[in-house]
Formats: structure tokens, C-alpha cells, sequence
């Protein structure tokens, strides 16, 4: 008796109801990969395969949609997404020094995450709070008039 290959041990219940539930509507690959991405924070190597399997598209296909919508991860995301507002207002207002506070404090760069899976860094556009302005997300809290001394109080927030 010969092992299973490595296509055939993965399968997850709740992939196959997904798959079940959008294989014969158009536009099934995305919809089905934003299911998994909303559920998830990513999209595993073992589901895309699965996926691949049960929607009849080569992993290949499924593969360029990932790589190309910047909205899907192929790994696992931090634990603590930290978004830093880039914005016109917050970055007249110091908001590249809280970066540079940041990266330095955790060790690593923008869309790095931290050894521990604790904290990811996003440097974004703006988030929409500009009378607060520099300001932080982290998660969906938001942290206005940030200075560089206040990110050790905030990061100590999400420690262990």
C-alpha cells in the first residue's frame, strides 16, 4: 500500500462546504478566497491546494490571484497590526519619527513582523483622523497625538 501524497492528506471540512458553496458561481476563486482570507488573516499553502482540487483551477491560477491583489497574505499575520498614518497631517506632525521609533523598538521593518508573531508594522496613507494627528492604529484602537516617547507605554499595552 502506497502513502497518500501531499495533495491528498490536506482537506478541511470547512474548505469543502466553501467549495461546495461556490464552485459552479462565477467568480468563485475570489469569493472563496476572501472567505478565507476574512476567516483566516491569510491564505494557507495546504488550503490553496485543497481549493485548487475542489474548484478545478490549477494552483498556478490561484496563485496569481493571491500575488497579485495585495489584499491577500500567503503567511499568517502578527498577532498586533501597528498602522502608522502617513498621511499629509501626521506626517507634517512627526508621524515618520513614531516610525522610526517603532522599527527600531521592535526590530524590524514596515510589513516585517516580529520574531514572536506579536506586532506587524504598516506604513499607510492615511487613516482618517487627522484632528488627532500623528496618530497610530493598533488593531482597531487608535492612539492620536503620538509622540516618539509614548510608543514604549503603547507597545507595553500588547506585551504578552
Amino acid at each position: 500500500m502506497t502513502s497518500p501524497s501531499p495533495r491528498q492528506e490536506t482537506h478541511r471540512p470547512e474548505v469543502e462546504a466553501l467549495i461546495n458553496l461556490w464552485k459552479d458561481r462565477p467568480g468563485n476563486l475570489i469569493m472563496a478566497l476572501h472567505e478565507i482570507e476574512k476567516s483566516l488573516g491569510y491564505v494557507p499553502r495546504d488550503i490553496s491546494q485543497q481549493l485548487a482540487r475542489g474548484l478545478n483551477v490549477p494552483l498556478a491560477q490561484i496563485y496569481e490571484v493571491l500575488t497579485f491583489y495585495n489584499y491577500f497574505r500567503l503567511t499568517p499575520p502578527a498577532k498586533n497590526k501597528i498602522q502608522v498614518c502617513m498621511g499629509t497631517a501626521c506626517y507634517i506632525k512627526g508621524s515618520g519619527d513614531i516610525l522610526e521609533t517603532l522599527k527600531a523598538q521592535l526590530g524590524v521593518q514596515e510589513g516585517e513582523i516580529t520574531p514572536d508573531g506579536a506586532f506587524e508594522i504598516e506604513n499607510v496613507r492615511c487613516i482618517g483622523c487627522c484632528g488627532l494627528s500623528p496618530v497610530i492604529k493598533v488593531g482597531e484602537k487608535v492612539y492620536g497625538k503620538v509622540k516618539p516617547d509614548d510608543v514604549t507605554a503603547i507597545l507595553s499595552n500588547y506585551s504578552a
